[in-house]
């Protein structure tokens, strides 16, 4: 079953806030280390609460996931995008050298749950202080493995990851439908 096309709705506030929220973590706060935490983050809160924390899409792109809005809200504070920063998303945080993210403000924690933020500080504490490559090797789970470069990751591969099996899908794609109908 491919869940590519079934996906959660992407939560920019939420999103934007973990970014924020991981950023003024990390001590190297560029766009592979954030991308790389939020992955394993989402791909974690799956496997506890049936739905990702951000509702991103992640594409499997040579370095890894990348989450596919948050990837472009980047480009657009760094100016190489082809839309134009009408959000304000300059506001929240700037990108220096090419990569790295510098938060302007904190992240509103009433934006994320106090689950949300244990499993993000729970990632920071496993991944934060990898090197490049060592988060890049793990990120290259089968999940990532098993997607042609560039493409979305189907969701339930991630799953998968962190061992969901398939009885357990009827449990994420309930809370997807209810995630959908709020939105």
């Amino acid at each position: 079953m491919n869940m590519a096309s079934k996906s959660f709705p992407f939560n920019k506030e939420k999103a934007l806030n973990a970014v924020l929220y991981i950023a003024k973590r990390l001590n190297r706060s560029d766009f592979h280390k954030i991308f790389k935490i939020l992955y394993f983050s989402d791909r974690t809160y799956i496997a506890d609460y049936g739905m990702p924390i951000t509702g991103d899409r992640y594409i499997a792109m040579d370095a890894g996931p990348v989450p596919s809005k948050i990837y472009d809200i980047f480009k657009i504070v760094r100016g190489d995008s082809y839309m134009t920063d009408e959000e304000g998303f300059g506001d929240l945080f700037s990108v220096e050298d090419w990569m790295y993210i510098k938060a302007k403000k904190d992240a509103d924690l009433n934006k994320l749950s106090p689950n949300e933020k244990e499993v993000i500080d729970n990632c920071i504490k496993q991944y934060g202080d990898l090197s490049y490559d060592e988060i890049k090797e793990k990120s290259h789970d089968i999940a990532w493995r098993s997607t042609a470069r560039d493409f979305e990751i189907d969701l339930y591969q991630i799953a998968r990851e962190v061992g969901i099996n398939d009885d357990e899908f009827g449990y994420i794609d309930e809370v997807r439908g209810i995630e959908n109908a709020l939105c």
